[in-house]
């Protein structure tokens, strides 16, 4: 019976460490933290009266801040669609039986992955010419060319070491099996190594797109009119600081919008490959 009665004391710690549990859980959640963000800012234009007008030039504005982003997204594309052709390739050769080859592709690897990308996209701003003469035709560079240039090299990097790593975590006794059928080493890497290199590689190649798409907003340094530009001339032509709040976190809203549902399903792809 003594022991019947102290049941319910013991039980009432965990009871009250419930709900601070509950609390950080729900820290946790990126949606609830930015309806929260939201509600402050909310509450901020309530306090000083400036809500609705800040918010009908914020809807005048929008329309162009999508076209923005669209260009953000095509550069991210373009980028990661370069270097990955391009890492695919380095990463291979830096498996190569010639030493020199290899040693070439990971001094490729360690530059590009350690090089910061906005001396990434400088480098590739100022090296590039603004206009290529090809005979007696000139055509124009794009900065936003350049900007693609500059984010598939890091990008490069990274898909050859992510490509690397996938290879050599195939079991040797699959290469051997393989090779005891008589299949060539080519019929080997394509039929074999291949189909299981993509499944490992495309959770921390979705990590990689979210990533890079996020740097694209560094294109407004070197003069894209991407949607940071787009937001920079809105605030400057406005001219209020509700407004200038409000649109910065539209960006953050934006940019959350695209790259969370990246971030969730790789999360469930690397759950999924764990279970297999």
């Amino acid at each position: 019976m003594a022991n019947e009665a102290t049941l319910p004391r013991a039980a009432a710690p965990s009871r009250a460490l419930g709900l601070p549990a509950a609390l950080l859980n729900a820290a946790r959640n990126p949606w609830l933290i930015a309806a929260a963000a939201a509600l402050a800012v909310l509450g901020y234009w309530n306090a000083t009266g400036s809500a609705p007008a800040a918010f009908t030039h914020l809807w005048r504005w929008m329309p162009a801040l999508l076209r923005g982003l669209l260009v953000n997204i095509e550069i991210s594309v373009l980028a990661v669609a370069i270097g990955t052709v391009v890492g695919l390739v380095v990463g291979a050769l830096s498996l190569s039986p010639l030493p020199a080859v290899r040693v070439l592709m990971r001094c490729y690897v360690q530059v590009f992955r350690n090089a910061p990308i906005l001396v990434l996209i400088y480098f590739t701003t100022y090296v590039f010419p603004f206009e290529l003469n090809i005979v007696a035709w000139t055509f124009p560079f794009p900065d936003w060319v350049k900007v693609v240039l500059g984010l598939a090299l890091p990008t490069s990097a990274n898909v050859a070491e992510i490509f690397r790593g996938a290879i050599q975590s195939i079991p040797s006794a699959q290469w051997e099996a393989a090779q005891s059928l008589a299949f060539k080493r080519s019929q080997i890497f394509r039929l074999v190594v291949l189909p299981q290199c993509v499944r490992r590689m495309l959770p921390p190649w979705m990590n990689l797109y979210a990533s890079i798409t996020m740097s694209t907003s560094l294109a407004s340094l070197v003069g894209v009119h991407d949607v940071v530009d787009t937001a920079q001339i809105a605030s400057n032509t406005v001219a209020r600081t509700d407004f200038t709040i409000l649109v910065y976190f539209t960006l953050l809203v934006l940019f959350f919008a695209y790259c969370y549902p990246i971030a969730r399903a790789t999360r469930a792809l690397e759950r999924r490959h764990e279970r297999h």
